[in-house]
Formats: structure tokens, sequence, C-alpha cells
């Protein structure tokens, strides 16, 4: 019995090599990496593809989805004139790439609020919650089952009760453990809910692999919240990992429609169902009053594995690197960028730009602190500088450039969230955002221990096993 069992795995595993032959053509590094797990570890391996693998298949499950997307076209055009007219040669070059790549709607009348604290992010985001008129839309990877997270969901089932329309989503990985009780009490309000991709029904899926990591709200069309923060106590530094270091920005002005077409078009495809009659789209999407706006240009950057070609979160990253002159200002928890983005990195350093990461001295999941200093031994050799923050945890995303191209949002550094994931970004050009998120980032360093190659060198004979293995666990996703 055993050894039929045996035989049926190792005919199983030939069957997804050869599939990965077929399907992963540019990508031959992987197809090596799942060819010795295979053979050396046939059960194991088995499990593991189809628990972290089969990433061929995106291609073809998201069609019905960029059938949807299609129409973002309809409803918010690309502002090809507006981006022509664009001043400054280096944001137009980077916004053109973007928007060519799948990006969304540029504008250049907004007001960007800037938060690198929970308790600020949240009292604010909070109090417009509270002061709706005509509906909330919110789409947040997590959101706790604790104070902050039901202090949320009581705001919501009160709003609803005076005649707000409500919509929230969330990704059911990270609402496993969420306010069960208070969203059943939100529900039976006549709030609406949806969960992205729920686990159970995905056990034999590859679709349990690309989770909604969007950070993102909006509020009667004239008020946006995009970033890094989820909705929970430790989001306050309650949690166990202590001080938490975060980015999140309030947008008011055109940007903010750009944010309701994403919620929109992921609304729709996980209920299946359309989020409004095409006669009330001018309910979200007609002539808006802001509350107040500025001159800060923004661009809305979503990547996924939807995107057919180039991820636009990439070509964001990239684009912003290579656009450097100065500075490159980096947070990110998860620094495991693929060798397109050290080589940008490393360029950049090599032509006398003054680079410098900051990640955590700890890890909040399993192998990514070791993926994180093994990927940074890599671009220090090219004089990339990276600082370990010692003051709790940085779970900040965000890029500033030259102190005036900003990049604050959900995505990390790494393939998971360059591959797998759906991700949102705002990128910003403007000299008070950059100037706020420049002195951030020197205050942050005063906090910090700068990671040295020497350090790398010097790990014990089990800490590089720890890496090697954290290594190859990335490089299967």
């Amino acid at each position: 019995m055993i050894d039929w069992i045996t035989q049926l795995i190792f005919q199983a595993d030939i069957i997804f090599l050869l599939v990965l032959f077929f399907s992963e053509r540019n990508s031959p590094s992987k197809i090596l990496l799942w060819a010795l797990v295979l053979l050396f570890l046939p059960i194991l391996g088995f499990v593991l593809y189809i628990v972290i693998g089969q990433s061929f298949y995106s291609d073809h499950i998201f069609k019905k989805k960029e059938i949807r997307d299609y129409k973002i076209d309809d409803i918010i055009p690309k502002n090809e004139e507006l981006l022509r007219a664009e001043p400054d040669p280096d944001y137009k070059r980077t916004a053109g790439a973007v928007l060519k790549s799948g990006g969304l709607g540029f504008s250049n009348n907004n007001k960007v609020k800037l938060y690198t604290l929970g308790e600020d992010k949240f009292g604010d985001m909070y109090e417009d919650l509270r002061n709706a008129k005509k509906y909330i839309h919110l789409e947040y990877y997590i959101i706790r089952n604790d104070e902050l997270g039901n202090e949320l969901m009581d705001i919501l089932t009160r709003k609803i009760k005076e005649g707000v329309e409500v919509k929230l989503l969330t990704d059911d990985f990270g609402v496993g453990k969420g306010p069960k009780k208070s969203i059943k009490t939100f529900k039976a309000a006549g709030g609406e809910f949806a969960v992205f991709h729920k686990v159970l029904w995905l056990i034999l899926s590859p679709k349990k692999n690309n989770r909604n990591h969007r950070k993102i709200g909006i509020i009667d069309g004239k008020i946006a919240y995009c970033g890094g923060f989820n909705i929970g106590d430790e989001y306050l530094g309650k949690g166990p990992l202590g001080f938490w270091r975060d980015t999140a920005v309030r947008i008011t002005g055109d940007a903010v429609k750009p944010l309701q077409v994403r919620f929109q078009m992921d609304w729709e495809y996980a209920t299946g169902k359309k989020m409004c009659p095409d006669d009330r789209l001018d309910d979200y999407y007609g002539k808006t009053e802001y509350p107040e706006t500025g001159d800060a240009r923004v661009l809305t950057v979503s990547g996924g594995p939807d995107v057919a070609d180039f991820n636009p979160v990439r070509m964001e990253y990239l684009e912003l690197i290579r656009n450097a002159k100065k500075t490159v200002y980096i947070h990110s928890p998860y620094f495991i960028p693929d060798d397109s983005l050290q080589d940008a990195l490393s360029v950049a350093a090599a032509n006398g730009v003054d680079v410098r990461v900051i990640i955590p001295d700890k890890p909040d999941h399993m192998f990514v602190y070791w993926c994180n200093i093994s990927c940074a031994y890599s671009v220090m050799g090219n004089g990339v500088k990276v600082y370990m923050y010692n003051n709790g945890f940085v779970h900040s995303k965000t890029m500033v450039v030259d102190g005036r191209y900003c990049s604050v949002g959900s995505a990390n550094f790494d393939d998971r969230s360059l591959v797998l994931n759906f991700e949102t970004n705002a990128v910003i050009l403007s000299e008070e955002t950059g100037r706020q998120m420049d002195e951030a980032f020197m205050k942050d360093l005063e906090r910090c221990t700068e990671y040295t190659r020497e350090d790398y060198e010097n790990i014990s004979g089990y800490q590089a096993l720890r890496v090697a293995v954290s290594r190859l666990f990335s490089g299967l996703s």
C-alpha cells in the first residue's frame, strides 16, 4: 500500500515537473529549485507544490477579473493630456511607464497628509468615518478581534443605521481571527461584507497563495487612505513586537477616484456581482467637491497576479530608483528584492547615489529575517547601506527619492508582493511630503544599527543553514 502511494506521488511529481518546464519558461531558477525539491523530497515536495507552488495558472485563472478591469477606461481616463503637460521629466517618464504597464489614474491637484504613527492615522481615519454622509468603502488585509478592530466595526454599524452605505472587503486569511461577532452584528444591520479568496474553499487551489494585501479606504468619494497599516491594536504598538513603525497617507483630490475604481474592481471580483447598476456610477464617480486640494501629483499603482505582463509596482520601484540623483531611502520589513531590483539599487549606489535601507532587527514571519540579511549582504557589496531598526518593529513599505519622489503603500520588496499578492501604492511627487519622509527616515536612523558585511560573514554555522533554507523557500514561492 505504501509503495503504491509512493509510486503515485512520484508519478505526480514527474507530471508537475513537466508542467513546470512548459509553464515557467521565464523563470529557469524556479524550475531548477522545484525540480530539486520534487526529486530529492518527493512526498514533501508534492505537498509544498500544492501549498505554495502552481504559479503557472495566473494567466488563465484571472481572465474573468481582467474582463472587469478593462472597464476602468470608461470610468476614469488615464489623463494623457495632463501627463503630457507634467513639467518634471523624471516623474513624467515614471508615470508614463507605470500607466502603460497597468497603473491607475494620474492627477495633480491633491493634498496629502503623511502618517508614521498608528495613533495619528487611526485617529483621523475613524473621525472621517464618523463624519461620512454617503458611503464608506474599506479594503484591508487584516482586521483584528481587539479594541481597535471592534471599534471600527462599531463605527461602521452605527453609520449603516444612519443610512450610510458601507462595504467592507477583507482577505479571508487576514481576517481568520477577526472580530467575527462584530462582523455578524454589522451584517445584521445591513452592512455589506465580502472576503477575498476563501481559504477553506481553496485547499487544493493555487489561488490560496494570492492574498489581497491592500490597505485602502474611500469615504464619500472625497477622502482616501492608502498605506501599510492593517487594523488592530498591534499597529498601535500594543502587540508582542512592541512599538510599531508604519506609514500611510490621507489623500483629498482627484487621486481618490482611482482608488475607488480599485475597490470596485476588487469588490466585483470577490462577490461576483456588480457593485451598483451602471446608471448609479455617478454616485461614486460624478463631479466631486473635495474638502481641500493641493498641488501634489499622485499616481496610484496596483499590482497582482492578474497583471498579464510586467507588474506595475515593480515598474514603479525600478523607475523611481532610476530617477535618483542624490538619495534613495527605503523602509521594507520584507527586503528580498529580485535580481532586477538588486541591480537597480547597486547601479544607483555605484553612481554615487546615497542608497539606504531600513529593515527590522526581528522577524514577524518565519524565515523572513534570514532572507533579509542575505539580500542585505548581496547589495551592500556595491555601496548600499542597510540598517536594522531597534525600536520595536518597522512595517513601513516606503521609498523616497531625492526628497521629492515618494512611494507609500502595501507592497514590500519581495516576490510575494511583486508576483503573488494584490497590492496598492500611491506614488507622490511633492517636496513637502518628500521632506517629511526624509525627516522621518533620518529620525528612524537614530534608532537603528548599521548592518555590515562583516556582521553577515560572522554568523554561526546554524544561522548560515537557516539563511540557506530561508532563501530556498523564498525562491519557491
